[in-house]
């Protein structure tokens, strides 16, 4: 059978888990899955990390995204644009307004 983009998703971060790695590179995780498979996802990534695992995420579900993190990155046009602890973030005005829904 096929498999879905989550499922594609999911299978790929367990593949990389098997070799034990430090640190993980993840792009969009979320990607193709389902609201309540993405916030499951993202609480099995903050078991990894609370085990030592780093990781490196480009993510757009920037609230999920800032759950996990301890510093984030906004970047546009291929420019780093804002930068600073998930809290920094989370406070700053630009941020609450363009991705997190928050005027």
């Amino acid at each position: 059978g096929t498999m879905s983009g989550g499922e594609q998703q999911m299978l790929a971060v367990g593949r990389g888990l098997m070799s034990k790695p430090k640190m993980m590179m993840l792009d969009e995780p979320t990607t193709g899955l389902a609201p309540k498979l993405a916030a499951e996802a993202y609480a099995a990534l903050t078991r990894l990390k609370k085990q030592g695992l780093t990781l490196l995420i480009a993510e757009q579900q920037v609230p999920l995204a800032l759950s996990l993190a301890d510093r984030g990155y906004v970047i546009e046009n291929g420019r780093i644009e804002l930068e600073g602890t998930a809290a920094e973030l989370e406070k700053n005005p630009d941020v609450k307004r363009a991705y997190l829904g928050i005027a």
